[in-house]
């Protein structure tokens, strides 16, 4: 198993992407920004097919969205943690009533305002729906489907036309 296109397998029975291998499918997208064709990138790279060449960039692409993905998750969830400080900050501060510029007393005290005490806990909330959108922490819901008894009747016919070619 000398072969320089061989590829080594995990564990689980898919293919390893190694050091080398990641290198060469890096200097195939590389070429191909530089407008090289596949067969071109096949033959300069050693490999067998032209596919093999276009794999090779689409591995690349793929690895590239995925990091990009990770790390504007990244910078959102560092954005969201901001926001809910802020929130709290606002949430743990002590309000009071003001009325057209004056201060609301009641038995000689200021008197307390909760509005953006719970302002702030709607906003909290808002983060929090938020960062489980984007950690994917919320189960699917669940879709109810009926189905009509003519449509039902369509399906069955359509399944058994199917069936009989």
């Amino acid at each position: 198993m000398n072969d320089p296109q061989a590829r080594p397998h995990g564990g689980d029975g898919q293919f390893v992407r190694s050091l080398t291998t990641a290198q060469r499918d890096a200097e195939a997208a590389r070429l191909r920004t530089q407008g090289w064709t596949y067969p071109r990138i096949a033959d300069h790279l050693g490999f067998k097919h032209r596919a093999d060449a276009w794999n090779a960039v689409q591995r690349v692409l793929k690895d590239t969205v995925r990091e990009a993905g990770k790390e504007v998750r990244s910078l959102e969830l560092e954005r969201l943690d901001r926001l809910e400080a802020a929130a709290n900050e606002v949430l743990e501060r002590q309000h009071i009533t003001v009325s057209h510029g004056k201060i609301v007393y009641h038995e000689d005290e200021p008197l307390p305002d909760d509005a953006p005490s719970l302002q702030a806990i709607d906003r909290l909330l808002k983060i929090q729906e938020r960062r489980a959108r984007l950690l994917g922490l919320d189960a699917p819901t669940k879709q109810a489907i009926t189905i009509t008894p003519e449509r039902a009747a369509a399906l069955e016919q359509l399944v058994e036309e199917l069936g009989e070619q």
